[in-house]
């Protein structure tokens, strides 16, 4: 089958591997229909992944069909249309018994596929702890709806779900990509008072302004004074930071009120400093850490109400065999690219 691969720091390449085989009673294969290209593959080509292993096929969101079972899954059978979640959890550890599934104690808990165990940006693929990891479709929802569940929109609904929005909030979000575009959709869930959204990107902006004509946008040059402008107590309430940059982790927390929340779910290239002296008496709570996406049938039950939409996100879609196109569109961010979604014949 083909199958995009990490060969080394810095260097994709689609090759011809084997097609997965169950390897434990409690795996399943799934033949990949729609895959689609994250900015953590990008984090891994650049090496900002170290656990990644060379050789791995990379991906980490996808949709496909059930084409195999191990004798121990109950919850999906051959012929279903499934998510595939990001994490491999075994729902059985002290952490998947609490819901943190992004610390499963299982020797490939958390993320792993597409980073330690082969990803979905392939013709097919193995996933491990399959009740858990794998979620039926409902009939009304077109792969191309749920193409975001197992991750990035994943990732929304857990940061806005931990965030602790009220009625009366603003909500900041910092970035306006893939990510903050998903969690702007899991935050008006919450109904806040107002949602501010910034963003370097002017296109992107402009697609707020499109589809969420009622959410606040704003670029980094007079963030922190607009902020002030539009909130109540001197900051937003609420500050969820998605955007990973050289200088967004401070703008979170320079933008949020005192006592106010700062949840973190971006991934950065590098250290980032807490200046302890500088915050010192705004007594802020931060929420950091990678998504625990244990939501998945609960977001696609939104999907297939109406109430969350991510295919206007979905710009671009090229076959897996071009697949390098995509990856060089989606990271020099052309032609008004936000997310890429790659076709699995």
């Amino acid at each position: 089958m083909l199958a995009y691969t990490y060969l080394e720091h810095g260097k994709f390449e689609l090759i011809e591997k084997p097609k997965p085989v169950i390897l434990d009673d409690r795996d399943a294969i799934v033949k990949v229909t729609l895959a689609s290209i994250c900015s953590s593959d990008l984090h891994i080509k650049h090496g900002s992944v170290p656990r990644a292993a060379p050789g791995i096929t990379v991906g980490h969101e996808m949709v496909g069909v059930v084409v195999e079972t191990g004798s121990a899954v109950t919850s999906v059978r051959p012929g279903d249309r499934v998510t595939v979640n990001v994490e491999t959890f075994c729902g059985e550890c002290f952490f998947c018994q609490h819901g943190w599934v992004n610390n499963c104690t299982d020797q490939n808990g958390g993320w792993a596929l597409g980073c330690r165990i082969d990803g979905g940006q392939a013709e097919y693929i193995r996933v491990p702890y399959a009740d858990q990891g794998l979620d039926k479709i409902p009939d009304a929802v077109t792969d191309l709806q749920a193409l975001l569940v197992g991750d990035v929109l994943a990732t929304g609904y857990w940061a806005a779900n931990i965030s602790e929005i009220t009625a009366d909030d603003t909500v900041l979000i910092i970035g306006a990509g893939p990510t903050g575009l998903c969690t702007l959709q899991c935050v008006r869930l919450y109904h806040p008072k107002r949602i501010i959204i910034c963003d370097i990107d002017e296109n992107r902006l402009a697609f707020v302004q499109k589809h969420y004509p009622d959410v606040l946008t704003v670029t980094p040059e007079n963030l922190q004074e607009y902020v002030c402008e539009h909130s109540e107590h001197g900051g937003a309430d609420v500050v969820i930071e998605v955007a990973g940059s050289h200088d967004s982790f401070r703008m979170a927390w320079e933008c949020a009120r005192p006592n106010a929340i700062v949840t973190v779910v971006a991934l950065y290239d590098g250290p980032q400093i807490l200046p302890l002296p500088e915050m010192y008496g705004k007594n802020l709570t931060f929420k950091t850490g990678g998504v625990d996406g244990c939501c998945c049938k609960e977001i696609l039950q939104l999907i297939a109400d109406g109430k969350i939409d991510t295919v206007p996100l979905i710009t671009h879609t090229v076959a897996l065999k071009d697949i390098a196109r995509g990856y060089e569109l989606f990271e020099h961010k052309r032609d008004g690219v936000i997310k890429v979604a790659v076709t699995v014949n």
